[in-house]
């Protein structure tokens, strides 16, 4: 069934007075005893509800529909499906623009309206960078299937001053080692353990671009005229099946917001669905002890530092308190 969503059943009650032989009917009197009726049949099954989403590539396509995912990987596969290519060289994709816009990655959640422009492989280059400073200014995020990339650079930073790295390109090697198929903070890690004042190597691959600005298709006008319209979302997890929820309260979305932002301060990295899976494990915690030991369990392999713990609880715990 597709997104592992079941239809909805409508309840359906007995009827409220049933007479039966020897009470009393309309008009008063007794009705005869006789053989009870035959139970109502069992209502048909509602016919289950199919999302589909429309999507280009970024670089410019026709429009196609995708339908019948419940992850980033099933989603990336149904994408190289319907434009013919191979799943691998889709870097990662955003919603509602086809601009290299960060804030508007595809993460976890996917607005029920939302139009998806995927990204795909365009240029390599190698670079050679000197680590003037023991931070880069780089902040690492991934698409989910394997591919980590720049999300963020900041201004007058190491990386900042070599022209030919930007936001939105793969990191394929760091130093000849090839790192596809590590997390965003596995790479962030490596990063961070280069030696200051020695020349690094990066191998990047960055997303393909069009060769001219101008309208998309007439079908991708049509089909965007109600982008962002509904209210639910549907969320794509790891493991287990995809599922429609509410938009999260304005309290809830600055919070997750801020522990984003704490991923970058201390990690490196962002990830607003790492950031909702850590609200989500400490909203119901009554201390930060409970809390790290709940992180311990689910996230044990980010190893986060102390202070970084203490931080989110506490913004969790103003989310909380309004």
């Amino acid at each position: 069934m597709p997104l592992g969503l079941r239809a909805r059943r409508k309840a359906r009650g007995a009827e409220a007075a049933r007479l039966v032989p020897g009470e009393a009917g309309e008009g008063g009197g007794a009705l005869p005893a006789g053989p009870a009726p035959a139970p109502a049949p069992a209502p048909a099954a509602a016919p289950a509800r199919r999302l589909v989403f429309h999507a280009q590539l970024a670089h410019g396509s026709a429009t196609g529909r995708v339908q019948e995912f419940a992850s980033i990987r099933e989603l990336y596969a149904q994408i190289a499906r319907v434009f013919e290519i191979p799943p691998t060289e889709i870097l990662f994709c955003t919603l509602n623009t086809p601009k290299i816009d960060m804030g508007k990655l595809l993460g976890g959640q996917l607005g029920l309206e939302d139009f998806i422009f995927a990204h795909v492989k365009g240029i390599r280059k190698e670079v050679n960078v000197y680590k003037s400073e023991d931070a880069l200014g780089l902040t690492i995020t991934d698409n989910g299937v394997g591919y980590a990339f720049i999300k963020r650079i900041k201004d007058g930073s190491t990386i900042d001053s070599v022209k030919t790295i930007c936001v939105g390109d793969h990191i394929e090697s760091i130093n000849g080692e090839n790192i596809v198929g590590w997390r965003h903070y596995e790479v962030a890690k490596r990063l961070k353990e280069l030696k200051k004042e020695e020349v690094f190597t990066l191998k990047l691959v960055e997303p393909k671009k069009a060769f001219e600005i101008g309208p998309r298709s007439k079908a991708g006008k049509s089909s965007t005229e109600k982008i962002g319209t509904s209210r639910g979302t549907l969320r794509l997890r790891a493991k287990g099946p995809a599922t429609v929820e509410e938009v999260p309260s304005e309290a809830k979305a600055k919070a997750i917001e801020k522990v984003d932002d704490l991923l970058e301060l201390y990690m490196g990295i962002r990830d607003i669905d790492l950031a909702t899976t850590m609200f989500e494990a400490g909203k119901d915690k009554r201390n930060p002890d409970e809390f790290a030991v709940a992180l311990d369990e689910t996230l044990g392999d980010f190893a986060f530092p102390d202070e970084f713990v203490f931080d989110v609880w506490g913004a969790i715990g103003d989310a909380r308190h309004g």
